[in-house]
């Protein structure tokens, strides 16, 4: 066979026309002693193997957005199907669609079921506060006659709400406010007030079953491919084939908390693919949407403190709870920022400077963390969940939630004694011989598991959990839309 010249076969690029090929006795590169790698075969034309970096980079930063629920509630764990909470109602009486009958001025039509009892004294007023009375309760209707709603008073003063609802609709409609604010009886009265039970709401939910897995086949686990990695928990080091079950458990971790915000109750039951009856439960979201506080389209920025203060004004009808957390997505920070910048009156221009001993010099800080308005203290702090263009800063239709900071004494049944919860927290299912707030467990052939016939390691994750939202009435969701 012909060949060319030092034994190189013809076409051989011309890259690789050596004079000679000499082997060195020690790992060092001479100008006629290498061979190169191009593609899968050798062709001599380059000096080294392709530089790889075995330490990954992180593009996306710390990518995992669980730490919300360990920062404002605590997990508890439970052995029932259900969990059952009581909330205490309101202790004073009112009521905002009164109305007054047309044929007297001087009898109120309550709604069914109310709690006003002759001797009361209460007071009246038009559906816009302006218009105001006050009466006393003359009497109450009977259950025999029909009229049990019928309430007869005879107000203090000019009667003016009551006349100005006659005169507005002349008809039986809820128009009125009212409000009891004590009694008055006369002298050698007998058997004065009423009885009134305590009012309460229960409320309930269930947990849910979460599943994942991760699997790798025996000769992937053969194949050595050691890859320097810095976890999201801050800790280093090298993960051979165990890289990606490194993540599905960190993603896994993740919908754990996703699933108590997102999670909703099934309208009907929703029968999978293995015929099991799936009911869903309530998320924080679902919670505060049914029995919270939504506010739509705000723009703190925009319209000032005023506008913030109109949620002051809903917090004092609610529990009025003096401390807490405002988790935002990044418009919604600013926001806040720029309107607490524009309160401030300190230092050039209404400016603070925040770092380095504010020196104007030496760094400008334009955000904030905490504040403090009338009676409340806020402490504000950014949300990766509304932030992650893979999670809810896809959608950006929730902009911020505001989480009351307090507890709640609650009566455990398992431990048989008053404690005090975090308003959220979350109840995962547990008992002597399963625990389910986090299990993990490898089935298969591979790594020593010698489980099924299959060459491959599969692991497991599994939870049941669910989300308890007490006193939801003092959660706001700030939202773009209306809800």
């Amino acid at each position: 066979m012909a060949t060319g010249q030092f034994g190189i076969p013809p076409g051989t690029p011309a890259g690789a026309q050596l004079d000679h090929l000499t082997p060195r006795p020690n790992k060092t590169t001479f100008n006629d002693n290498y061979l190169s790698i191009a593609g899968n075969d050798f062709n001599f034309t380059k000096q080294f193997l392709p530089e790889v970096y075995e330490q990954e980079v992180e593009r996306f930063g710390n990518r995992t957005i669980s730490g919300f629920l360990r920062m404002v509630g605590a997990e508890m764990p439970m052995a029932s199907d259900t969990v059952t909470w009581s909330e205490q109602g309101r202790l004073h009486i009112a009521y905002d669609n009164v109305a007054v009958k047309a044929a007297s001025s001087t009898i109120l039509v309550f709604p069914a079921g109310h709690l006003i009892s002759a001797g009361m004294t209460i007071v009246v007023s038009t559906s816009d506060g302006i218009t105001v009375d006050k009466a006393f309760v003359k009497s109450v209707g009977t259950v025999p006659l029909g009229t049990e709603n019928e309430v007869t008073v005879a107000c203090y003063g000019a009667q003016a709400a009551l006349n100005s609802a006659i005169e507005t609709e002349g008809q039986a409609t809820a128009t009125l406010r009212s409000f009891v604010y004590g009694s008055e009886y006369g002298k050698k009265s007998q058997d004065g007030g009423a009885s009134i039970d305590a009012s309460f709401t229960p409320f309930n939910n269930k947990p849910i079953i979460l599943r994942d897995k991760y699997s790798v086949s025996g000769s992937d686990t053969a194949q050595i491919g050691w890859v320097e990695v810095t976890t999201e928990a801050g800790t280093g080091g090298y993960l051979w084939y165990l890289k990606s079950e490194h993540e599905a458990r960190l993603r896994f971790d993740d919908y754990l908390e996703m699933s108590m915000i997102e999670a909703e109750i099934a309208a009907v039951p929703i029968i999978n693919a293995a015929g099991a009856s799936l009911t869903g439960s309530e998320g924080l979201f679902a919670a505060v949407k049914s029995r919270g506080l939504v506010y739509n389209n705000s723009d703190f920025d925009g319209n000032g403190i005023a506008e913030f203060d109109t949620i002051l004004a809903e917090l004092d009808k609610q529990g009025a709870i003096e401390e807490n957390m405002l988790f935002l997505d990044r418009q919604k920070a600013l926001e806040f920022d720029n309107m607490l910048a524009a309160q401030n009156s300190y230092g050039a221009n209404g400016t603070s400077y925040g770092v380095f001993e504010n020196s104007e010099d030496m760094a400008l800080n334009l955000g904030f963390s905490g504040f403090r308005r009338g009676s409340y203290d806020f402490y504000k702090t950014d949300w990766k969940y509304l932030n992650d263009s893979t999670t809810r800063g896809l959608i950006a239709d929730v902009e911020g939630v505001l989480v009351p900071a307090g507890v709640s004494t609650v009566y455990d049944q398992q431990l048989g004694s008053n404690i005090q919860r975090p308003f959220l927290h979350t109840r995962y299912r547990a008992s002597e011989a399963d625990d389910r707030r986090m299990k993990s467990w490898i089935t298969g052939s591979v790594g020593g598991t010698y489980t099924t016939a299959a060459d491959e390691m599969n692991v497991h994750f599994l939870s049941e959990r669910c989300l308890v939202t007490q006193a939801a009435n003092n959660f706001v969701l700030l939202t773009k839309t209306t809800i």
